[in-house]
């Protein structure tokens, strides 16, 4: 999906860049043998941080593209695939 209209915000790469920061975290983890649950609750908490992005870039898309958008159909074509992406998600 391109969206012409869509800029990011300073906060999804932000939020991204934390997140690597904790995928690196989990994957030293791995390497001092932690336990799992440890781990778990790590991987927990980058599967929630993931869903916030989304949601941000989801929001981003409906302010920017969605309520800028001439062609009509093509911007629900564009909502109804960022939607169903992100549903995907769970």
């Amino acid at each position: 999906m391109h969206c012409p209209h869509c800029q990011h915000s300073a906060d999804v790469n932000r939020r991204l860049a934390r997140i690597s920061g904790q995928l690196n975290g989990i994957r030293e983890m791995v390497n001092e043998g932690r336990p799992c649950g440890d781990l778990l609750t790590q991987l927990s908490s980058v599967n929630s941080a993931i869903t916030q992005v989304a949601k941000l870039i989801l929001t981003e898309h409906l302010e920017h593209c969605v309520r800028s958008g001439e062609d009509t159909d093509e911007v629900i074509a564009q909502l109804q695939t960022a939607i169903d992406q992100f549903a995907k998600l769970k």
